[in-house]
C-alpha cells in the first residue's frame, strides 16, 4: 500500500511540476550562478561530504553557494568558509521519529514552494538514493538538477549520472560535483580523488580548543602524556562492540603505553560509557556534553581515537588524528576513513551473521529482539583491537619524536 501510494504521488509530482520544470531548463546560466547543495544525512555522512564545498568554491569563486541540511548535522558545515548560506530542513526519513504516511509528501510540496522563491540556477542532490530531494528540486523548478540515476528519483533530474558501487562516499560526492561543474560549463575536478587532494574539513574554534584544555587540566591529565579517546557509541545498535572489550582495551593502553583515556558520547550514551569506565583502573574522563565543535577539539587533542563506524570517527580523521575503527555490517570501501592510509586502521568483522547473505550486509535497521542473532561486530576479538591500537599509538609516538 505504501509503495503504491508513493508511485501515485510521484506521478502527480511529475504532472504538476512539468510545466515549470520544463520551462526553467531554458534559462541561461549566469556568470555568478546560485547553487543549491542538498544533503539530508547525519554527522558522519556530512563530514565525508565537506571536500566538495572547497572544490566547488575553488572552481566557481563567484557563485552564491547554499547548502540545505538536516538540523541534526548543521553544525558540521555552519562555519564552512565556502558557504554563503545554510538552510536546515527536517527531511522525512532522517529525523529518527515516527510520521504519518502522507507527511513526507505534504512536506515536499511545502518546502518546494520555499526553495522556489530563492531562484537557484543549479542544484546538486548529493545523497545518491534521495528520491525526495530529487522531487523537491523538480517542484522548485530549478533549471539544472544534478544527481545519481537511482530510481525513483531519476525522472526529476536534468543530469542523471551513473552510480558506481562500491565506491567511497566522498568519491561519489566528488564525482557528482565534477558532473555538476561540467553542467555549468566549468572544468571537471582533477583526478584522482584522494584524501590528500580533497581532505575532510572541520576546524574547531580557539574557544573550543581552550574548553578542552581546561577540561583536561581540571582532571589533572598530563599534557605531555599520550591521550586516547574512545567513542564507543553509534546510531545503530548492531554496530556496537562489547563494553567489556572497550574496558579491556583501555586498560591495556593505559598500562602498556601510559595513555590517559577519555570516553566521549552523547548524554543518552552515558550509561554505556559509565559501564566501560567502571572497569578501567585509572580515573577516566567522560565527556557527554560537548558540542560538535568541542568534540572536534577533543579529537584534535588526542593522539589516537578508537571507535566503531560512527560520525565522530570521521570527525577525528578531519582533525588529522590517527584512528582505529571497527566495522561489521557497513562496507569499509564506502564508509571507511577518508585520510592517509598509514594513519588509520580498520578492523572489519569476518563473522557473517547466520541470517545475512554476506558480510558486510549493509543492513542497520534491526529490532532489539533481532540483535542477538546479528553479533558480527561483537565477535571482533579484543586481542586484535588491542594489538593494533598499541602499534598505532607507538607509531604515532615515533612520528612525534622525529618531529621534535
Amino acid at each position: 500500500m505504501k509503495r503504491l501510494l508513493r508511485i501515485l504521488i510521484l506521478l502527480l509530482v511529475r504532472l504538476v511540476g512539468f510545466p515549470s520544470a520544463s520551462t526553467a531548463t531554458r534559462k541561461p546560466m549566469p556568470a555568478a550562478p546560485r547553487v543549491l547543495l542538498l544533503r539530508p544525512d547525519h554527522l558522519g555522512d556530512l563530514v565525508l561530504t565537506t571536500p566538495v564545498l572547497d572544490a566547488l568554491r575553488t572552481h566557481m569563486p563567484n557563485a552564491h553557494i547554499t547548502m540545505m541540511v538536516g538540523p541534526w548535522s548543521s553544525e558540521v558545515v555552519a562555519r564552512h568558509p565556502a558557504l554563503d548560506r545554510l538552510i536546515t530542513c527536517p527531511f522525512p526519513g532522517f529525523r529518527r521519529a515516527t510520521q504519518s504516511i502522507l507527511e513526507p509528501y505534504i512536506q515536499l510540496f511545502r518546502v518546494a514552494q520555499q526553495v522556489r522563491r530563492n531562484n537557484y540556477d543549479v542544484a546538486i542532490n548529493l545523497r545518491p538514493d534521495f528520491w525526495w530531494g530529487a522531487a523537491l528540486l523538480y517542484l522548485a523548478a530549478i533549471p539544472r538538477r544534478i544527481g545519481y540515476a537511482i530510481q525513483p528519483g531519476t525522472p526529476f533530474l536534468t543530469h542523471a549520472e551513473p552510480f558506481h558501487t562500491p565506491e567511497h562516499a566522498t568519491v561519489s560526492s566528488l564525482r557528482l560535483m565534477s558532473a555538476g561543474l561540467e553542467a555549468m560549463g566549468r572544468a571537471a575536478l582533477d583526478e584522482p580523488y584522494t584524501p590528500e587532494q580533497y581532505p575532510l574539513v572541520f576546524m574547531p574554534a580557539k574557544d573550543e580548543q581552550t574548553w578542552v584544555t581546561e577540561r583536561l587540566q581540571h582532571v589533572e591529565i598530563d599534557a605531555t602524556a599520550p591521550l586516547v579517546v574512545i567513542h564507543a557509541g553509534t546510531g545503530a545498535a548492531v554496530k556496537l562492540w562489547r563494553t567489556d572489550a572497550w574496558t579491556s582495551t583501555a586498560n591495556i593502553l593505559s598500562t602498556t603505553c601510559s595513555a590517559h583515556i577519555v570516553l566521549t558520547g552523547s548524554m543518552s550514551e552515558r550509561p554505556m560509557l559509565e559501564e566501560i569506565a567502571q572497569g578501567i583502573a585509572p580515573k577516566t574522563l567522560l565527556i557527554t556534553d560537548a558540542t560538535v565543535g568541542q568534540l572536534a577539539a577533543v579529537l584534535k587533542r588526542a593522539d589516537m581515537v578508537l571507535g566503531v563506524d560512527n560520525g565522530p570517527l570521521h570527525l577525528a580523521v578531519a582533525q588529522g588524528t590517527p584512528t582505529l575503527q571497527i566495522f561489521g555490517p557497513t562496507d569499509v570501501r564506502i564508509f571507511g576513513p577518508w585520510g592517509p592510509a598509514q594513519q588509520h586502521i580498520v578492523i572489519a568483522s569476518t563473522q557473517r551473521c547466520p541470517s545475512c547473505p554476506t558480510i558486510p550486509c549493509g543492513r542497520l535497521d534491526f529490532r532489539p529482539d533481532e540483535l542477538p542473532a546479528h553479533p558480527c561486530v561483537r565477535l571482533v576479538p579484543e586481542q586484535q583491537v588491542e594489538a593494533a591500537s598499541i602499534a598505532l599509538l607507538q607509531a604515532q609516538s615515533i612520528v612525534k619524536d622525529n618531529k621534535i
